[in-house]
């Protein structure tokens, strides 16, 4: 049945619950996408936008790939589903091997769930159950990172470090502590130093003998973290966590939901950034948003106490390892590898930075941050100071203006406040430098738009 614009604007507002959204979007709903192609997607009226962020930080190979869906229909037509509980079939075992051949050192098991929040969410039960089966069942906590987002499902909720996100839901499960995250620009312990002194990773240690380290069971860190804004680490980061992890008995989670896939130029982040943890969390750009699918990567080490006779993970997911997910996904990783995508995205991330550079003329940007395909631009009231806004005029700038303005532009990204705010830009991997001068472009006319609208309401933006 073919429904008008109208019809579907009217159905949406009466049905339709959207995900971190309010219920009632105004100004005539929320932009109802119609169809893609490439770095590119069409509403309903026929309107395009450039899509800054692949879906949700997801689509890496672009829109409208036939070979995607040809290949889930096949496999739809010869087997819909059947579950990887107490069974198999051959596409969840052939991705199984397939990610186990790509992942670094002994990571070989490989857990299917739906989607990122499930898989760190069967990390941190693994990470318990594992402690147990090794006779130290006091080791539940975890430790995270302040601001990170790690996924909404009760136990990946308690994880996430947006306090606004978990307000509502509190009690959540207990024994969480939060370390510092990587915001170089606002950090407190070296902004003003000229060079990193990773305290932000010795604050990691500092939480665990806080919590004490026989309680301790993970810790969960994001190769960039994505909530703030694309915070990156310093070159021994890494290393110094992994460090302190192996000091005190305690599991390394690299949580790669955005940045696995080629989003920072290779298919595990943590190979680029030269760690090895014990457990890797995935989803979005495996199958690049064709299918849902996540998974969790597992070393050999954890994984061999389930090998005793009569032990089992008593933890899983109807759909995990669905078997059109899992032919799209090896049907996405051909095509990533064949069109030499992490190549691609490796090659051109400095042009991307540089096009995002040539904003900082503009009073209100602070701070562009990132790697691969993955940028995140600070807002700011000004720029030497670093002075950020209160809340009321982050939702004026945010709300007010960008969101809304960046559509009627033509650019989808992200206007993000789980911080101070930002823009967050993702591209799909094949973007090129004609995307990224488009995204220059319309950046520049909404945000001097901006800082008329903001000196308007009393908020002037300047340099000093």
């Amino acid at each position: 049945m073919s429904r008008t614009p109208a019809e579907l604007r009217q159905l949406a507002q009466s049905h339709l619950w959207g995900h971190f959204s309010r219920l009632d979007p105004g100004d005539g709903g929320a932009p109802i996408m119609e169809r893609g192609e490439g770095c590119w997607v069409w509403d309903v009226d026929g309107k395009r936008y450039l899509d800054g962020l692949a879906g949700l930080f997801t689509v890496q190979i672009g829109h409208g790939r036939p070979e995607l869906g040809e290949v889930a229909a096949k496999q739809a037509a010869t087997l819909e589903f059947f579950p990887v509980w107490t069974y198999a079939h051959p596409n969840a075992i052939e991705l199984a091997a397939r990610l186990a051949n790509l992942a670094p050192g002994d990571l070989n098991r490989v857990f299917f769930t739906t989607g990122g929040g499930e898989a760190v969410e069967s990390a941190w039960k693994l990470a318990r159950h594992y402690f147990k089966l090794r006779g130290e069942p006091l080791r539940t906590k975890a430790i995270t990172r302040y601001l990170a987002y790690h996924g909404t499902t009760m136990g990946a909720l308690s994880l996430t470090g947006v306090p606004a996100f978990r307000q509502m839901f509190e009690p959540l499960v207990p024994g969480v502590g939060r370390a510092a995250n990587t915001n170089r620009y606002r950090c407190t312990m070296c902004s003003n130093e000229s060079e990193c002194n990773l305290a932000c990773a010795d604050d990691i240690e500092t939480m665990i003998l806080r919590e004490g380290p026989e309680t301790v069971a993970c810790v969960f860190v994001e190769p960039v973290q994505n909530a703030g804004g694309c915070f990156t680490a310093p070159t021994e980061y890494f290393a110094r966590v992994r460090e302190i992890c192996d000091r005190y008995g305690v599991l390394m989670v690299s949580d790669e939901t955005i940045c696995a896939w080629g989003r920072l130029g290779s298919m595990f982040a943590c190979d680029r950034l030269g760690y090895v943890p014990d457990i890797i969390t995935s989803a979005k750009g495996l199958t690049s948003g064709y299918s849902p699918l996540g998974t969790m990567i597992v070393s050999d080490r954890i994984a061999e106490p389930f090998a005793t006779e009569g032990v089992s993970f008593l933890h899983g997911f109807t759909f995990g390892g669905h078997p059109v997910s899992c032919a799209v996904a090896l049907a996405n990783l051909d095509v990533i590898e064949n069109e030499g995508l992490l190549d691609h995205v490796l090659a051109n991330e400095g042009s991307f930075r540089a096009t995002l550079e040539k904003l900082r003329d503009l009073p209100i940007v602070g701070d562009i941050r990132g790697m691969g395909y993955f940028y995140g631009i600070e807002l700011v009231k000004n720029a030497n100071t670093r002075e950020t806004f209160t809340a009321e005029e982050a939702e004026l700038l945010l709300r007010g203006h960008l969101s809304k303005r960046l559509l009627e532009l033509g650019l989808v990204c992200r206007a993000d406040d789980r911080g101070d705010p930002v823009i967050q830009l993702s591209p799909p991997l094949i973007a090129g430098q004609t995307e990224f001068d488009e995204i220059e472009r319309i950046l520049r006319i909404a945000l001097e738009e901006a800082i008329d609208i903001l000196s308007a309401a009393g908020t002037p933006v300047r340099l000093s």
